[in-house]
């Protein structure tokens, strides 16, 4: 039998949030089979709970927003694509504030936590949604076009096209596709950071936002060039980090999918409404086990390694 997975033991982490700039501690602990991921409000004055869910999701702005009434938690993408990457089913997050602490950037950190804790395997059968029929969203017209799909594929692959008119983003790749198979989510995703270009984080804090952004935790550029002294981590860091990005809007559905994502300028919000426009469709999936986990796909039934 394919396994669930939480973690042995409790990690923790503090640092602070991109958008807001609070100083945030993170605690993250191991659930019981079929708890799904939760994230816990426990700076309020009665803690919360905030099951991950695709209709969880009620802000797309800048970053993927869940919310439980009025609570709410910030940019919890990079975190749930580590969760995505790692095959983590079950998972208490324990938050002191609004936001997800950026770290890096990237989802490296949160790998890093994950794999610290130590990943064990839990007697119940992981859940799959497998995408039986293609579903596509779209927006926009001409050059403003933008869409996202899911199509059927035994096994889990993302294609991302970016196109942004940027000297610095133009010499890089600008098209990715990563297969869960055949690649090292730690090794070929998990590190590329979040980008930013100077003027545009001018405008956001002066609207309160990106407080918390700077070199050390994303790319910067201006309109020529990456500011960062070190430069980039991958050749195409800003389309895998888009990557980055799908994996764990992705995963708000709450389990893991059997499909092949592609995408072009696609972002939060056109995926999460990809999502919910799957859901809406009861013949366009089916929750599938593996009680023999041979017939699963490849890279789902490897415990992760570290990098």
């Amino acid at each position: 039998m394919l396994q669930q997975r939480t973690l042995k033991s409790l990690t923790r982490a503090v640092g602070v949030g991109l958008h807001s700039g609070q100083r945030v501690e993170l605690t993250l602990r191991p659930a019981q089979p079929d708890t799904g991921i939760v994230f816990r409000r426990i700076d309020l004055p009665e803690p919360v709970d905030i099951p991950i869910s695709a209709l969880s999701v009620t802000d797309t702005r800048l970053a993927s927003t869940i919310s439980n009434g009025g609570a709410k938690v910030h940019t919890v993408e990079h975190l749930m694509s580590a969760c995505a990457g790692l095959g983590i089913d079950n998972l208490y997050v324990d938050i002191t504030a609004e936001e997800v602490p950026i770290l890096d950037g990237s989802a490296a950190s949160f790998v890093f936590l994950l794999q610290s804790a130590g990943i064990e395997r839990q007697r119940a059968p992981k859940r799959f949604i497998r995408v039986t029929r293609p579903v596509e969203v779209r927006e926009g017209q001409g050059a403003n076009a933008k869409w996202a799909r899911l199509e059927p594929y035994h096994g889990y692959k993302l294609s991302f096209e970016i196109d942004f008119d940027h000297p610095a983003v133009d010499s890089t790749g600008q098209r990715v596709e990563f297969d869960l198979s055949a690649g090292s989510y730690s090794r070929d995703i998990a590190r590329a950071r979040t980008f930013g270009f100077t003027k545009d984080v001018e405008m956001m804090r002066s609207n309160g936002l990106a407080l918390g952004g700077g070199l050390d935790n994303a790319i910067v550029m201006d309109d020529y060039k990456v500011l960062n002294s070190d430069g980039l981590r991958y050749d195409d860091e800003f389309v895998k980090h888009k990557i980055l990005d799908a994996m764990g809007d992705l995963y708000l559905l709450g389990q893991p999918m059997l499909a092949a994502y592609s995408a072009f300028r696609s972002g939060h919000a056109l995926n999460n409404q990809l999502l919910r426009e799957l859901l809406s469709h009861k013949d366009a999936y089916e929750v599938v086990t593996f009680d023999d986990e041979r017939q699963a796909p490849r890279g789902f039934a490897q415990l992760a390694r570290a990098w």
